[in-house]
């Protein structure tokens, strides 16, 4: 009995510059090595903005997402520049659900240095690209790991974010092989 392929679809939600969904394209393909597509764009719903916080709820835009038919993707990744927040927490760089279809990544926070000054363009595409990597890893059931460098370990500020590998531990890499087969 064979399995079939997992597709990934990356979708910008508002204006997303096409290069950072092709780097993250990119390394879906090669590191997890799964087809990835860039998929239309289409803008996030209203109703996720919190006006009190000027910051969207992920959890209102994945549900959405998940209302979506994403014609031959079994995982989406979402990619905005907008600032996102989950209620336990008062930003994230991305979400997904455990072993769920939809996830995403934004970009707003990763555009920044923890002094306020801007990095070089690739910093940024690697920081998304770690962020999306990580949030696919989710949707493939991977868990938060206590490997300080391994991709699937929580990153809380943008310093642990450049800390971790774009690489998974042994451990998880094992896990996410099982996962695929």
């Amino acid at each position: 009995m064979t399995s079939k392929k997992k597709s990934v679809g990356v979708v910008p939600l508002g204006d997303v510059p096409e290069i950072t969904l092709q780097v993250i394209a990119d390394h879906i393909t090669g590191c997890f090595k799964l087809t990835t597509q860039i998929l239309p764009p289409f803008e996030p719903p209203d109703d996720a903005l919190d006006e009190r916080q000027l910051q969207y709820n992920a959890g209102i835009i994945i549900e959405a997402m998940e209302a979506m038919h994403f014609a031959n993707h079994d995982k989406v990744i979402g990619v905005l520049n907008k600032d996102l927040f989950i209620p336990i927490f008062t930003h994230v760089f991305g979400e997904a659900r455990q072993g769920g279809q939809c996830g995403l990544v934004s970009l707003f926070r990763l555009e920044k240095n923890p002094d306020g000054s801007t990095p070089p363009k690739s910093i940024i595409h690697e920081r998304a690209a770690k962020v999306a990597l990580h949030e696919l890893g989710h949707l493939l059931d991977l868990l938060h790991c206590e490997h300080r460098k391994c991709l699937m370990h929580f990153s809380g500020g943008i310093d642990e974010v450049d800390e971790i590998s774009l690489d998974l531990c042994e451990y998880c890499s094992i896990y996410l092989q099982d996962k695929l087969r």
